[in-house]
């Protein structure tokens, strides 16, 4: 396993980051254990969850999961670098949601309590709130860094501007500010190359995209349907819709000997401003599948043929559209 900074921070991280939002809705207990165990045995030390996965309000089922784990001993804890997330809604009242000094600090002893932790490495805001100002944001992460509770700050689904005003306050209150930014980010969703990416690089944040495959779109899906088996209705409108670029994308997976969903990730890993993209696995061999993709590497033509596949917005901005 390769390790990387988290952005401008002294943090080692591993190239893959392992996603937890499956344990609970779709993965058993006993088989996100397996995973997670595995995880850390392949050398996959950086952990991603949010206080909503499980998606039944309030009851943090995914958290609760990683937390039995950790109980477990064994330096379970210790050895990984745990992120999750607030902003989501975790209770019928009006301050049980957002980004309110308030609301933080109700949920992050909410996110230690179910993870039977004392610590967050990398504390994440999962949306910008337009509502609260960024001074009482950054006055509760500071009270809860001096707390020993939360030791980093990151965004995720944030704007290029959003990051430059949240880097601007943090920097008045001589404040380290945002360590990472947690986006969209796959070949066929590649808008943050205008904005997010160049913001990220210029105030030292890492990058850790979510649905590197695009919810799967990139995994060899026609290869996956061939023979009259039938996906998701909404996949299948997806699959329609993008069927000229898949075909030629799998075909040229197929030149290079390799499959879909490893060259998608091994794209994403070429790109030096990205830090670890989020695996989701479901069972294990996504999990031991996915480590191909640190093996492959693209040269120039490779990288080429994937633009002309698919293509980005042109480029980081203003250049891409204007002079």
């Amino acid at each position: 396993m390769e390790y990387v900074s988290l952005g401008r921070t002294g943090l080692k991280v591993s190239r893959l980051c392992l996603g937890t939002m499956n344990f609970g809705p779709f993965t058993t207990e006993e088989d996100s254990f397996a995973i997670m165990d595995k995880a850390l045995e392949l050398g996959i030390q950086f952990f991603d969850t949010a206080n909503v996965y499980g998606w039944k309000m309030g009851e943090g089922i995914t958290e609760n999961i990683l937390g039995r784990w950790f109980a477990q001993g064994g330096g379970r804890r210790e050895k990984v670098v745990l992120a999750t997330k607030v902003f989501g809604r975790m209770g019928e009242g009006p301050n049980d949601r957002r980004l309110s000094a308030f609301h933080i600090r109700q949920a992050v002893e909410g996110s230690l309590r179910r993870m039977q932790t004392e610590y967050i490495d990398l504390y994440q805001f999962h949306h910008i709130d337009r509502e609260t100002p960024w001074e009482e944001i950054w006055q509760a992460l500071e009270v809860l860094v001096q707390q020993g509770k939360v030791l980093y700050a990151g965004s995720s689904n944030f704007a290029g501007w959003q990051i430059a005003q949240a880097q601007g306050e943090a920097k008045a209150r001589h404040f380290m500010g945002l360590v990472s930014e947690q986006s969209l980010y796959n070949l066929k969703d590649r808008m943050i190359e205008l904005e997010v990416i160049p913001a990220c690089r210029a105030f030292g944040l890492g990058i850790i995209p979510w649905s590197p495959l695009a919810g799967g779109l990139l995994g060899g899906v026609l290869k996956k349907t061939e023979g009259g088996r039938r996906a998701r209705e909404d996949r299948q409108k997806d699959i329609e819709k993008y069927r000229p670029q898949l075909e030629q994308y799998e075909a040229f997976c197929a030149e290079l000997g390799e499959q879909p969903a490893d060259v998608a990730l091994a794209w994403m890993l070429h790109n030096p401003a990205i830090t670890s993209p989020i695996i989701g696995p479901r069972v294990m061999d996504q999990l031991t599948g996915a480590l191909r993709a640190l093996e492959i590497k693209l040269d120039a033509d490779a990288l080429k043929r994937l633009d002309e596949i698919w293509p980005g917005p042109g480029g980081e901005a203003p250049e891409a559209y204007a002079w």
